[in-house]
């Protein structure tokens, strides 16, 4: 299995850990590195971008939700 392959199983710290990896050795590499990373960047990026969305949107249906059930404020009362 290909590390193409295998990105969509990756849990979320592995995945970044490859994508800061890539990015470094796209620099750094040897020239073997470099394209192996200017391969995979892509799909990484995409990847990360991909989850960190599902996560904002999954943290604003979750607000929504506690918005909804949670119970009404009482009004306060002035001072004056």
């Amino acid at each position: 299995m290909s590390l193409l392959e295998k990105i969509p199983v990756m849990d979320d710290r592995a995945l970044k850990n490859l994508l800061d990896n890539a990015r470094r050795l796209e620099t750094e590499g040897t020239e073997r590195q470099k394209a192996d990373a200017a391969e995979l960047l892509p799909a990484l990026e995409a990847a990360v971008a991909e989850r960190k969305q599902a996560k904002t949107e999954a943290a604003a249906e979750k607000r929504a939700a506690a918005r909804k059930t949670a119970p009404p404020r009482k009004p306060r009362a002035k001072v004056g």
